[in-house]
């Protein structure tokens, strides 16, 4: 078997802040936009009796207070989900109602070691007071992490990080590792799970995410993976990712895109289960070698995101 990690980053969307969105607007938007947040997800997900993992950045809540992000940990894990943590640092340095204006860094990277310990550290406790178990798992916010992150992570007792997506290599995505690293891989005191690849074109890598792949190409990509009994898939999508970027209207491509996944997974459940990184007993070190190119998969997409682009994006 192939264990599939479905992994949802749960977070604020910096641009409904720096658009001066009123503080219930810039929740909803983020985490409940247009009816496709993570409430529909979560109901996808049990309908098909899937496991994901719900990457979670507390720290805005420093800013706006508890009590929302309690609500949003609380939904994630009555539905039997699994939450992790994520962090965009750029919210440490934020102030409600200036529109963007004060910020931190943006990359998680741009700190250093000690710096980036005591982010993560002072993440995790507003993670475990927003009531979630204690995280074994991190990804970074654009996934900017580097191998400073790792040791910071493996210092603090975790034993995942999911950051590395060859997609966004070596920029923002700066860990010491191939471009091409799909498999799971021991890697700076921890385990590393690669954002899975696949190969659009010839020279030229997109990483397993909603956005990115036509259902096409994540069925080609999961086929690739079970047949060549690849160590782990690991999937991404976002808490508002299956509506436009104003968070206004469902991204019918992308909900279509999120159900057939779903379907699919389902399906195919006893060669690719979906899993929790608190119960992963992975294979390491496997060289997994990304799906190949197919010019007319890619070009479907190219129409598919086309539509997407010009049709399901504009605002209501």
């Amino acid at each position: 078997m192939t264990p599939v990690f479905l992994t949802i980053d749960t977070e604020l969307a910096w641009r409904h802040h720096a658009a001066g969105l009123a503080t219930p607007t810039l929740f909803e938007r983020s985490i409940e936009p247009a009816g496709v947040g993570i409430a529909y997800q979560l109901a996808v997900l049990a309908r098909h009796r899937l496991k994901a993992c719900f990457f979670v950045d507390p720290l805005p809540a420093a800013l706006f207070g508890m009590e929302p992000m309690r609500r949003v940990v609380g939904a994630i894990l009555a539905a039997g989900q699994e939450v992790q943590l994520h962090l965009h640092p750029n919210w440490t340095g934020a102030t409600v109602g200036d529109g963007g204006a004060a910020h931190a860094k943006f990359e998680l990277i741009d700190f250093s070691e000690t710096e980036q310990r005591d982010l993560i550290d002072r993440a995790r406790d507003l993670l475990i007071a927003a009531g979630a178990p204690m995280p074994v798992a991190f990804r970074a916010g654009s996934y900017g992490a580097n191998d400073a992150t790792l040791r910071a992570l493996a210092a603090l007792g975790f034993a995942y990080d999911s950051s590395h997506n060859g997609a966004e290599h070596p920029w923002p995505s700066a860990i010491d590792l191939p471009a091409t690293q799909i498999a799971p891989v021991r890697h700076q005191g921890l385990i590393e799970v690669p954002v899975t690849l696949i190969h659009d074109r010839p020279g030229s890598a997109r990483n397993f995410q909603i956005c990115a792949l036509s259902g096409g190409e994540m069925a080609a990509a999961l086929d690739h993976a079970a047949m060549q009994r690849h160590a782990a898939v690991t999937i991404v999508s976002h808490s508002f990712e299956l509506a436009n970027r104003a968070g206004t209207r469902p991204n019918a491509v992308h909900v279509k895109r999120f159900d057939a996944l779903c379907v699919l997974l389902a399906a195919r459940r006893e060669l690719l289960p979906t899993v929790h990184f608190a119960e992963a007993d992975l294979a390491v070190d496997q060289h997994d070698v990304p799906l190949a190119p197919n010019l007319l998969r890619t070009g479907w997409r190219y129409a598919e995101q086309a539509w997407s682009n010009m049709i399901e994006e504009r605002a209501a």
